[in-house]
């Protein structure tokens, strides 16, 4: 009887699961879209608000932070909380382009969701207005912020943790 309790609970819980790591689709294609800046000012303005954004939202310290780099410490074993990684890369056409990673090293999953994180990045290093995404560290220092609005964006970590880049 026990064993067919706990296998009961087992599916249960595997079924509740399933639903968590669902992301809204218009979320998915903000954070998904490439971050490309057009000319020298504004990818200078744009890397300046990203390198904000991930002092303003990250429960980890910044390590590197120079013209093509900025790139947190962790993640901690076990912790939910987001490490980032924000490269920035010239293109063949004159373009730049900034792309955005963010990981934990949870089995519970992280916490913002990567997919939102990623959106709401993108969204302040395009506007220099945060989106509706809570931040996950430093909240005291973090700005208030409207809704999020469709804008592009580019690549982040799986719903699993798994770090993905575009």
């Amino acid at each position: 009887m026990k064993k067919a309790l706990l296998a009961t609970l087992c599916v249960l819980a595997a079924a509740g699961c399933s639903t968590q790591g669902q992301v809204n689709p218009d979320v998915m294609q903000i954070a998904t879209t490439p971050l490309t800046c057009a000319n020298a000012n504004e990818c200078s303005l744009w890397w300046q608000r990203a390198q904000t954004w991930v002092a303003n939202h990250s429960s980890y310290k910044i390590e590197a932070a120079n013209d093509s780099l900025i790139q947190t410490a962790g993640p901690d074993g076990g912790k939910r909380a987001l490490a980032y990684q924000i490269t920035k890369a010239p293109n063949s056409d004159g373009t730049t382009t900034i792309g955005f990673a963010a990981h934990c090293d949870s089995s519970l999953g992280c916490k913002p969701n990567p997919w939102e994180a990623g959106a709401d990045f993108k969204q302040f290093v395009r506007s220099g207005a945060a989106s509706s995404v809570p931040p996950q560290g430093n909240e005291g220092t973090a700005p208030t912020t409207p809704s999020l609005e469709a804008a592009p964006a580019q690549s982040i970590g799986a719903p699993s943790g798994v770090p993905v880049t575009q």
